[in-house]
């Protein structure tokens, strides 16, 4: 067997997923996982001789976790983006047969090999900004094949990239054209083939729903986690993102990982999801894009102690961006997130949220998912939009950027 490969840094400002660690750390990893973090004015260089010098100084986290993201779909939506800066709402788009349905159209079009490379290059500026883990939904195929199709894509992406990629079934992101008089039909249809065939060829890891006005009612989305939780499923949840229905709460009763976007939850959402040790996921994106005024309740969730993360939700329509430093930025000038909790929100938080508790922290025994950035404090990440920070990036042990320092 070969031997474990090992590299040390030293003089090392730590974040290790939840705050920043009070004084300079060495730290080591030897093969997959974290071998040693200790201060400097404690570290024996003797007894890691075999390791390799991976630098000095900089700033280390965790690698990032973008817990929610739509990577593969077909087609683009840049003119929606100029019907919303001529006054028409999301909603109004979605009701007139553009928004999803438009990116569902051209997604069915597209072959597999076809979303693969369209899709590959949007993962590949997620990994050269520090992301080593993203959960991908499906969610604009609306048929059983074309919902499979995409996971599939999403499996080969993990296949083919150096990263992690969590897959979510999201077969109840809207009603599709030929059900469009019949959405409890549709929805037999994902209790009844969608989620058993994705479940039976193991291509999905969660099942999520879009709970809303322009969706599925509250009824809908239970059966879906009640079929979701025949297949041993966990579930998750787009709710109280335009309104406030109830979703969140839901999902809480069925023990969601997370409920994400949020923006209209009230308290008992929020205590719902505090005694269920649910994430409450943000997604500043999407509230850039379409200019919305409600925020999430930041000041409740801190006051019921729900973990708070935060992710791209990278997609053609609400959330067309590709930057997850960017996404710390906006938690903290859009939402009032401090540095730290935007940055806890998009490592410990965020892997959290997709029931990766491996991931995401820099503890001894720990999974060596790390970024090591040449900045001075972690703080850095969030107030400065610059791309180019990341020095090394590792994943499972591996080194896959290594920068001059």
């Amino acid at each position: 067997m070969a031997a474990q490969r090992k590299f040390l840094w030293r003089d090392m400002t730590v974040f290790d997923g939840l705050r920043e660690l009070p004084q300079p750390m060495a730290v080591v990893t030897a093969g997959a996982h974290i071998d040693t973090l200790c201060p400097m004015s404690d570290f024996d260089a003797a007894r890691v001789a075999d390791a390799e010098d991976a630098g000095r100084g900089g700033v280390m986290t965790p690698g990032l976790v973008d817990c929610h993201t739509h990577l593969v779909f077909g087609g683009e939506r840049a003119g929606e983006f100029e019907q919303r800066l001529e006054g028409a709402s999301y909603a109004e788009i979605a009701q007139a047969g553009g928004g999803i349905l438009s990116t569902v159209r051209a997604t069915r079009a597209a072959s597999e090999q076809v979303l693969f490379e369209t899709a590959r290059p949007r993962l590949q500026a997620l990994i050269d900004d520090g992301v080593t883990c993203v959960e991908i939904k499906s969610g604009y195929g609306l048929t059983v094949a074309d919902e499979l199709k995409m996971l599939r894509v999403a499996r080969r992406l993990g296949a083919d990239l150096p990263v992690r990629v969590v897959t979510t079934l999201l077969g109840a992101h809207a009603l599709p054209p030929e059900y469009k008089d019949d959405a409890d039909g549709y929805i037999d249809l994902v209790c009844n083939d969608m989620i058993p065939a994705a479940a039976g060829e193991g291509l999905a890891d969660a099942v999520d729903v879009f709970c809303e006005s322009i969706a599925f009612d509250v009824a809908q989305c239970e059966r879906v986690f009640q079929a979701a939780q025949r297949h041993n499923l966990p579930i998750k949840a787009h709710s109280e993102q335009l309104s406030n229905l109830g979703g969140t709460t839901l999902a809480a009763h069925y023990n969601a990982l997370s409920a994400d976007h949020i923006e209209y939850a009230n308290e008992n959402d929020v205590q719902a999801l505090a005694a269920a040790g649910s994430v409450a996921v943000l997604l500043p994106g999407a509230f850039h894009t379409l200019r919305e005024t409600q925020q999430p309740p930041i000041d409740m969730l801190r006051k019921h102690d729900v973990p708070m993360a935060v992710a791209t939700d990278g997609n053609p329509g609400s959330s067309p961006l590709f930057q997850p430093t960017l996404m710390l930025n906006l938690a903290c000038t859009l939402f009032r997130m401090t540095p730290r909790e935007a940055l806890a929100g998009m490592t410990a938080h965020g892997a959290q949220a997709l029931q990766c508790n491996d991931l995401g922290r820099i503890r001894v025994g720990g999974t060596a998912d790390l970024c090591v950035w040449n900045i001075e404090r972690p703080a850095q990440l969030s107030y400065a939009v610059q791309p180019g920070r990341l020095r090394q990036r590792v994943v499972g042990g591996r080194m896959t950027h290594n920068a001059p320092a």
